[in-house]
């Protein structure tokens, strides 16, 4: 059988946007060889839980909203958008479980940041704000208009680049905030080129899959090989997590 992804929705507020976003990362998951599952934000604890138990592995998407600042004990920036406390329950649940039973991790835009404050990491509320002016050479918010917006450096040691199979990587880009200070168990392994923005983080622990890239690859997986790759990979570590359980 194939393993089952569990995939929380992007937001609460926004079922438009919901639709809109999801049914990309449930179809680049089915063209990896996994089974997406959708997590509701409105259910139970208990209900949560039931879902959660029966996934392999997890993978936390973008969203229109942004972490709350005090989380990692800052200040609001005027920038920063509302946080989505039904989303940040869900994937702290998701989290939580993964890192108790070393089910693999994925996390994509939002889902970087969420991971990072998770491990107690802290964020960019805003990049413009946080780089100098002569660096400002990359609109990280770029979003779908531009198919490719920078490229970023892979650490050649990294998982990430044994994925990928290259050092250099062209992405799409659609955020605002960024990873600042590493969560515990995490390390950057890829920044953006031109003005090293943390574009990539993964896990420490050689027993556990965790890896987070802070571009879109599901929105490129029907022309690009580096975006399959990340989605194949967490499917094949959790194929592998279901294996070794005797699912």
């Amino acid at each position: 059988m194939r393993p089952r992804i569990a995939i929380p929705l992007p937001i609460s507020t926004d079922p438009e946007y919901v639709e809109r976003a999801l049914p990309q990362y449930e179809d680049a998951i089915r063209m990896a060889g996994g089974e997406p599952v959708r997590v509701p934000l409105d259910r139970t604890p208990n209900e949560l839980t039931r879902i959660i138990e029966s996934c392999d592995g997890v993978l936390l998407p973008g969203s229109g909203a942004d972490v709350d600042p005090a989380k990692y004990n800052a200040g609001k920036h005027e920038k920063t958008a509302p946080a989505d406390p039904k989303r940040d329950a869900v994937d702290e649940l998701l989290l939580k479980h993964a890192y108790e039973h070393r089910k693999p991790i994925l996390g994509i835009c939002y889902g970087l940041q969420s991971l990072n404050v998770h491990c107690r990491g802290s964020l960019v509320q805003h990049i413009p704000d946080f780089l100098a002016r002569e660096d400002q050479n990359v609109n990280h918010a770029a979003g779908r208009k531009e198919k490719i917006a920078h490229e970023v450096a892979v650490d050649p040691a990294s998982k990430l680049a044994s994925i990928v199979g290259s050092k250099v990587v062209p992405v799409n880009s659609s955020h605002h905030q960024a990873a600042d200070k590493p969560g515990a168990g995490l390390r950057v392994v890829a920044q953006s080129t031109a003005d090293g923005i943390i574009e990539a983080l993964e896990g420490t622990a050689p027993d556990h899959f965790v890896m987070a890239v802070q571009w879109h690859p599901e929105r490129s997986v029907e022309d690009d090989e580096s975006s399959r790759a990340i989605f194949r990979a967490l499917v094949e570590a959790s194929l592998a997590k279901k294996s070794a359980a005797g699912k």
